[in-house]
């Protein structure tokens, strides 16, 4: 059965290979796109295309081309935004899936959560400041220091927007992604038959633990798994999470 993963906000297609490592099997096919305006995509493009039901339908159609003809069921995982398109692709049923697992949700029904403001402030800083100067204004913020106040590695990881390559050019991705919503009530999940598991982050003030709750609570075929802060060991974490994603699927190692 072939594996798709689908990668976060200013990452690229290498984020879930090098979180997952060898917990893939190594008979299973692996397709692993960019995302528009990321990684190796040439593509911009307007507001509209950075909906997420857009972008997953682009992300569907690479994962089709990706498996040659192959229409078997998948397997599909995202991380963060990923998680998002994931859904988007199960709710649109644009490709035959399998199982699905979504790792630190960060998306629900509302435009621009709360946990999601500092990014578009990140891309028009980008945008018209650039990176170095634009950091330099986003560390002196008010929101910056109420992130570095809940998780020291989660406000680091929320600077990394500014050291990604290309930040600047791509800052629209920063000011579209987070305005648009994965579903529009959590009453459109009770619709997804696919068996699920989303696993939850402590203390991840980008990725609230609120959030997973809500599509766990929301998904009838869902298992929810909890994984230790990144604050106690970015390392720690990723081998639990390498473990849930090992255990739900019947993947040996873990």
């Amino acid at each position: 059965m072939a594996v798709a993963l689908l990668h976060g906000l200013g990452n690229d297609r290498s984020q879930l290979p090098a979180l997952l490592g060898s917990t893939i099997p190594a008979s299973q096919t692996v397709v692993a796109p960019d995302v528009r305006a990321h990684g190796a995509s040439p593509l911009l493009g307007e507001p509209r295309d950075f909906r997420l039901d857009a972008l997953a339908a682009e992300l569907a159609e690479q994962i089709r081309e990706g498996l040659a003809g192959d229409t078997s069921p998948i397997i599909l995982i995202g991380v963060s935004m990923g998680a998002a398109l994931a859904l988007r692709i199960v709710l649109d049923a644009t490709l035959p899936v399998e199982r699905a697992v979504f790792i630190r949700p960060a998306f629900t029904s509302e435009s621009l959560p709360r946990n999601l403001r500092a990014f578009p402030v990140i891309g028009e800083l980008l945008a018209e400041l650039g990176p170095a100067r634009g950091e330099e204004v986003f560390r002196s913020s008010e929101l910056f220091r109420g992130i570095r106040e809940q998780s020291p590695a989660g406000a680091a990881a929320v600077l990394a927007q500014f050291r990604t390559p290309d930040a600047a050019a791509r800052a629209i991705r920063l000011v579209e992604v987070p305005r648009n919503v994965a579903y529009r009530d959590p009453s459109e999940l009770a619709a997804v038959t696919v068996p699920a598991a989303v696993v939850s982050a402590q203390r991840d003030p980008v990725h609230p633990e609120a959030i997973a709750h809500e599509w766990h609570g929301a998904l009838p075929e869902a298992r929810l798994f909890t994984i230790p802060p990144r604050d106690d060991g970015a390392r720690a974490q990723a081998a639990e999470c390498r473990r849930a994603v090992a255990s739900w699927l019947g993947w040996a190692r873990g």
